[in-house]
């Protein structure tokens, strides 16, 4: 049953535990600075990073949203481990004159106090914090331009919160292409049917807006009854419904290394709203970094922060939001 929690905790479990920033992580360079840049919302703020570069402005400013799990607005989570790959996506765009805003969603890192009770959390307040973050954006001088790049879960939720409100562009970064039901039950699958086929009839019930009461101790984690309202209202939402609404540059970036979401999705995101340019990069996994098909070398680089950022991905990046 331990095999399952390395990939899909990493889908789908929603907790308070995450790094936080540290001071060495605030940073001032030849190239950019950073600033603490938080948004208020009500009960509380949301913590965030804001990477602003040193040339001339207004800039165009991406909103990064980290996936699911205890990730924070780094990248980094406690149980996968520090990888730093959206702070490394910060500075990237940064060297390039782009700024970018990246955050610790509520109930995660020094956002944690926002989610007092876990059963309160739901897909929506994600995807309205989003809005909010769009808005304050808009609000700032500094910034002539929005982009939302969303990796994995929160490309969903950065999506969703596009077709709310006004970007000049998105970018899906190892996005599912299809309901987090299926997806969950892939991943469950390759790790084993026998895990599978008992977790199917607690999803099959989520799937229909039930609360499950009995779940098992090994599947606990995942189903536990505190984080079913979110999977509930996360299976509300189909990704090529989302990205099939979007009228805007959208561009979408997957790696064939990734062990959690397949070149497969990211074709049926394309197929959905096929104005969207679509970039498979070789050799790339889910945390953007080059790694091989193999999974234990492969999850090793989610704990290894000197590892750069896959370099077409970054070119790939930098020059669609050069073009907005």
């Amino acid at each position: 049953m331990k095999r399952i929690v390395v990939l899909i905790l990493a889908l789908t479990l929603i907790t308070t535990v995450a790094c936080k920033p540290t001071d060495e992580d605030l940073q001032v360079s030849d190239e950019f600075v950073t600033e603490e840049y938080n948004l208020d919302v009500e009960g509380g703020k949301i913590y965030g990073t804001l990477t602003l570069p040193k040339g001339e402005g207004p800039f165009t400013a991406a909103i990064i949203i980290q996936g699911s799990g205890p990730t924070d607005r780094d990248g980094n989570s406690g149980i996968a481990g520090k990888n730093n790959s959206l702070k490394m996506i910060s500075e990237a765009l940064a060297k390039e004159n782009i700024a970018s805003v990246r955050y610790d969603k509520r109930g995660i890192g020094e956002s944690a106090g926002l989610v007092a009770n876990e059963e309160d959390l739901v897909f929506e307040d994600y995807i309205n914090d989003v809005i909010l973050w769009v808005e304050k954006i808009r609000e700032d001088n500094r910034f002539d331009k929005v982009v939302i790049i969303g990796h994995s879960e929160g490309a969903l939720i950065g999506g969703a919160a596009a077709n709310k409100t006004k970007v000049e562009g998105y970018v899906s970064v190892a996005g599912a292409g299809e309901n987090v039901y299926h997806v969950l039950s892939r991943q469950l699958k390759a790790q084993s049917e026998e895990v599978f086929e008992m977790c199917l009839p607690i999803m099959e019930e989520l799937r229909k807006g039930n609360l499950v009461a009995d779940i098992p101790e090994g599947l606990y984690s995942l189903f536990r009854p505190s984080v079913q309202p979110y999977l509930i209202s996360w299976f509300k939402y189909e990704p090529r419904e989302v990205i099939a609404q979007m009228d805007l540059p959208i561009l979408i970036v997957q790696g064939d290394t990734d062990l959690q979401i397949t070149v497969e999705d990211a074709k049926a995101l394309h197929e959905a709203n096929p104005d969207s340019r679509l970039i498979i990069i070789k050799g790339m996994n889910h945390i953007l970094k080059d790694a091989p098909i193999d999974q234990e070398e492969n999850i090793a680089t989610y704990s290894n922060p000197d590892l750069e950022l896959n370099t077409e991905f970054k070119e790939e990046l930098i020059s669609f939001i050069k073009g907005l």
